[in-house]
């Protein structure tokens, strides 16, 4: 009876030991006596008891790793940056995945460190900018050719973060703000010479508009007066006479129009009683005087010709 109690607890102690559960998307590997000895896969495996042990569990899950590089920029500017790796390890490589790399996390740092270090120093910092895509693509090419014989397959690496120092910031966002500050005068002085433009532009035709009207003003006027000689001449007075007439006329509708208005500071000078006789006897000269000009403008020019011939 109690043999068969030492074989049942045997039995249990057997069971108990020699069976485990593999979960998914992960190997288990096992070792007989420290020696690799097979590749479980995910379920419930038999191993023998006390010889066979699992030496260590393999996700087999695509994985990420942050890294934080310190690094200088070809123009003397050290910034941070975040790179993210994800990787797995390929399920027919497992083997060189855990027994050829003992901490796999800081060999992919190190593979990372070396690849910012050798592409980064060699652009300006607004370049680091610009072609993150392009360290990014280094970094995952050499570290998945590297990675490969170890077992690891490198799926994607990013540069999540580029950090410049704190006064290096300061000065980017000085010198956009300047940038953006003359962009803006530019701008406002282009605004401000097509206004002056348009306002010239105005100005003219506005005067052209203004020199039509006194022009149309004037012919109107020099029309009325023809009109007014005519009637007058019809009416027995002659062309002289019918001048004098209107001048006088129109100076003391003048005379009239600056009394009508109160608050007019206008002075007409000469402005005595004898000022329209002075005037109209000036009017007369003139008249005289021009005729006599021209008639002998007219005998100077027949002598001309009668020379001539």
């Amino acid at each position: 009876m109690v043999g068969t109690y030492i074989f049942i607890f045997i039995l249990v102690v057997i069971v108990v030991t020699g069976l485990f559960t593999v979960k998914q998307q992960t190997n288990a590997v096992i070792e007989r006596f420290g020696k690799y000895q097979s590749i479980r896969g995910a379920g419930l495996q038999l191993k023998i008891p006390i010889v066979d042990k699992v030496a260590g569990r393999v996700n087999l899950r695509v994985q990420q790793l942050d890294v934080i590089v310190e690094t200088k920029t070809k123009d003397d500017v050290f910034v941070h940056l975040k790179i993210s790796v994800q990787f797995l390890i390929r399920p027919d490589h497992v083997y060189d995945a855990f027994y050829k790399l003992q901490n796999p996390h800081e060999q992919i740092t190190s593979f990372i460190f070396d690849v910012v270090r050798a592409e980064v120093p060699k652009m300006i910092l607004d370049d680091v900018f610009e072609k993150k895509e392009e360290i990014a693509l280094a970094i995952q090419r050499d570290l998945k050719q590297a990675m490969l014989e170890y077992g690891y397959d490198i799926i994607k690496a990013l540069v999540t973060d580029i950090d410049p120092d704190e006064k290096v910031k300061i000065a980017m966002n000085r010198i956009n703000a300047a940038d953006r500050e003359k962009i803006a005068a530019q701008h406002e002085g282009d605004a401000q010479r097509i206004l002056i433009v348009e306002r010239a532009k105005a100005e003219a035709e506005s005067k052209r508009l203004q020199g039509k009207g006194i022009a149309d003003q004037r012919r109107e006027i020099a029309r009325g007066l023809e009109e007014s000689v005519d009637v007058l001449n019809r009416a027995g007075i002659n062309s002289q006479e019918a001048s004098a007439l209107i001048v006088i006329t129109q100076h003391y509708d003048t005379l009239q129009s600056i009394g009508s208005d109160t608050k007019s500071n206008l002075i007409l000078l000469p402005n005595n009683p004898n000022a329209a006789s002075s005037m109209l006897n000036d009017m007369v000269s003139s008249l005289v005087a021009a005729n006599k000009i021209n008639e002998s403008s007219h005998e100077e020019v027949k002598d001309t010709k009668n020379n001539k011939k």
